[in-house]
């Protein structure tokens, strides 16, 4: 199993302090004692005494672990290798994976004891972001989102049709605005009806008595037919600026201006709707970032500390004027009854850390070891933490006193319990209260889905979060099943008995375990940005399931999925159907084979061809800009958003066909060479572009592409992390790049 990126002997090791028995890089050193523990009365010598007892504690166990995948794997891979070209008979399959210990006996059922969480993550259900942390722009838009202009979301999408005389255009377009105000309209009157008529009825908006009043255009006076939906407002009484509604737990905000361009020409003066969008985002150290070492990870760090501290700042260039971005302040409003009152201004923020793979230099045990990224993760998000936790700061992540770490690509409940223990560590060295560490287990690699029952028991005290991830848990589902046969296209893997199964497994165990009104239960990314209304169409099916959170591309995605949370009572959904049975183990358990299925040489060509794109469209932004997710077009030139995530599933793919006669490495390099010259096309207009069509073998990026497919097998777990980060530090040196 590779889990060093590179030989120590690569290093510079002046670079590195000595601490005790650790060598700590020196960014890493001053920023933890020159940053992270400014304002929290906590002493540098003991920091590094306390961090070196938890990594001598945890890494034996890691290491175990590690193992262990390793082992069940193999035994697995024995076992379909023995049954070569025989039909896999469920009872007998599901009987062996008990024996090695890939299933594990489920013990009574439970309710999660989970205390003191936030109410964006408890009790109410909206759209989460998901955003590379070492992006600073990106993180303050993403923390920002947590209000969105549903005029802006409309006009600029394809929810609004560009029908002629309805386009766009390089300025603003009444026709096209007259359609938004419409859409915008009606939504108001789905969610927030009026006794009798309709909100583009209304000339004026007024308070009294605590309830919102409504003048007609004929003079009569009207109020909401749920007079509780009224929730607030800003300005006067008389004439407010802004009213406020609620629904599902989720806000409005109707914005009056009559001196504004679109207010003055509206009977209401209504010139915008603001729509509650992103309750919660995740910022992300993990498959959305571009982290390979010391430096990489102070980056990271740095900007998680000025998310915390609420002093992050970002100064770009937009239209040729700087920009400051900085986090929003909270929104003031008063209650019906005239008190003065405020609502979150920002997206409630959890931190994914990395999973229990890789290693990273920041800190090296004894002379020569790298430390487990996922331990540094754990230690020094929760450290950075404490200053959202500090008594009397202004503005609070959260409200409720918890962290919330989101831990990624655990196998299985021991995994889930060893995390689980290391929070637990973390918190007696840092001084925090039992279970202030909360944390979201992510249901992206077969053996949690299977024990998922089990994992969360073992983190039954904080879980906070389970969800779905198609990408990975397919990567997953194909290479342990690597040796049972070729796998079905991947453009037919959704329509597979396992996924449905999956599916619903993951929401209907987290019900059964308690989990509404105590935890979110997501679902995954839309992966189209300019596909909204494909989106409208579709993504409402997440809080139908059951999800009370599901993953968005962008803030406008946000504003717009918000939506459904107003359609779907999800905790109503969520008690529907709870008590309704689980898919059959053996539908999950059913791997997606082409069962004997021939496919022409054409339709193999074509696969390939998909996967391959998808690889290097991605891969070539990882490897040489560093860029770890971005919107990347496919071969038909759409943009996906993109993480890791997808390198793991495609290179997977066509390792699997390799590894079983589909193909041959001849035509695989040949497409992989075709890809690369239309990738190169893609990214004509980047001038920090480096094109791979013009040295296949010196470049790096198409180096490392080919090290994803023609190593795929020996992958651990198919993961994509070993190769790309040796790669990056390769192209990192090769190109000086810092």
């Amino acid at each position: 199993m590779v889990l060093h990126a590179y030989s120590i002997t690569d290093k510079n090791m002046s670079n590195w302090e000595k601490i005790g028995g650790l060598q700590v890089a020196k960014s890493l050193r001053n920023l933890v004692e020159e940053e992270v523990l400014k304002g929290l009365e906590l002493d540098a010598s003991e920091i590094w005494s306390k961090i070196e007892s938890i990594l001598q504690e945890f890494i034996p166990r890691n290491k175990a672990l590690l193992q262990k995948r390793q082992d069940i794997q193999k035994k697995i891979d024995s076992w379909h290798l023995e049954r070569a070209g025989q039909a896999i008979d469920h009872v007998e399959y599901s009987e062996f994976l008990r024996s090695i210990g890939y299933i594990v006996d489920e013990g009574p059922d439970f309710k999660v004891e989970t205390e003191n969480v936030d109410q964006e993550i408890a009790g109410i259900a909206g759209p989460q972001l998901v955003v590379p942390v070492m992006n600073a722009r990106y993180a303050l838009n993403a923390a920002n989102a947590r209000w969105g202009s549903l005029y802006d979301a409309l006009y600029g999408t394809d929810v609004i049709p560009e029908d002629t005389g309805k386009e766009k255009g390089s300025k603003y377009n009444p026709a096209r605005g007259t359609e938004v105000i419409k859409y915008a309209s009606e939504k108001l009157d789905e969610f927030f009806p009026l006794q009798d008529s309709r909100h583009d009825s209304v000339r004026q908006y007024s308070v009294s008595d605590g309830k919102l009043v409504c003048e007609l255009e004929d003079g009569a006076l009207e109020g909401l037919a749920d007079e509780e939906k009224f929730a607030g407002y800003r300005g006067s009484k008389e004439e407010p600026s802004a009213i406020l509604l609620s629904h599902n737990g989720l806000h409005m905000e109707i914005q009056i201006d009559r001196e504004d361009p679109i207010g003055k020409n509206e009977k209401g003066g209504v010139k915008d709707i603001l729509v509650e969008s992103a309750l919660t985002t995740i910022q992300d150290c993990e498959d959305s970032v571009a982290a390979v070492d010391a430096a990489d990870k102070v980056e990271v760090y740095r900007n998680w500390l000025g998310l915390m501290s609420g002093e992050l700042v970002e100064e770009f260039k937009k239209n040729g004027e700087i920009v400051k971005r900085t986090l929003l302040p909270d929104r003031e409003y008063f209650d019906p009854l005239g008190s003065p009152m405020s609502l979150h201004g920002r997206s409630l923020m959890l931190v994914r850390n990395v999973g229990h793979l890789m290693t990273n230099d920041a800190v090296l045990v004894g002379e020569d070891e790298e430390a487990p990224e996922g331990i540094l993760d754990a230690i020094f998000t929760s450290l950075i933490a404490m200053h959202d936790l500090k008594e009397g700061k202004d503005q609070k992540n959260s409200r409720a006193g918890s962290i919330y770490i989101v831990k990624p690509k655990m196998h299985g409940p021991e995994e889930v319990e060893m995390a689980v223990d290391l929070f637990g560590r973390v918190e007696e060295e840092l001084g925090l209260p039992e279970n202030t560490i909360k944390i979201g287990i992510m249901d992206e690699e077969r053996r949690t889905t299977v024990n998922l029952k089990e994992c969360i028991r073992a983190a039954r005290k904080r879980v906070i979060f389970i969800n779905t991830g198609f990408l990975d848990r397919t990567g997953d589902e194909i290479h342990t099943s690597m040796e049972a046969g070729p796998v079905v296209k991947k453009t037919l893997m959704k329509q597979q008995k396992w996924i449905g199964a999956y599916e619903s497994w993951n929401v209907g165990v987290g019900l059964k375990a308690g989990m509404s009104g105590k935890a979110q239960i997501g679902k995954g990314m839309w992966a189209m940005p300019d596909e909204m209304s494909l989106m409208m169409e579709e993504k409402i099916g997440h809080p139908l399931s059951g999800a009370n959170t599901a993953w968005v591309p962008s803030p406008t995605a946000a504003t717009l999925h918000a939506l459904h949370y107003h359609e779907v009572n999800v905790l109503g959904r969520q008690e529907e159907i709870k008590s309704a049975e689980l898919p059959n183990l053996s539908d999950l358990l059913t791997i997606p084979l082409l069962s004997g299925e021939n496919l022409s040489d054409n339709e193999v060509t074509e696969e390939l061809e998909n996967n391959a794109q998808s690889i290097l469209g991605y891969v070539v932004r990882w490897i040489d800009q560093g860029v770890g997710c971005s919107k990347v077009p496919d071969i038909n030139d759409v943009g996906l958003m993109e993480d890791r995530a997808t390198l793991r599933i495609s290179s997977q793919h066509i390792a699997n066909w390799l590894r079983h006669g589909v193909c041959d490495r001849e035509k695989v390099l040949s497409v992989l060479k075709k890809m690369a010259q239309k990738v190169d096309g893609q990214n004509s207009e980047d001038p920090e572009y480096r094109k791979m069509s013009d040295d296949f073998d010196g470049s790096v990026a198409f180096q490392a592409a080919c090290d994803l497919v023609f190593k795929g097998v020996e992958q651990p777990s198919g993961y994509t992390e070993p190769v790309l980060h040796a790669r990056r530090r390769e192209a990192k040196k090769k190109y000086n790049l810092s």
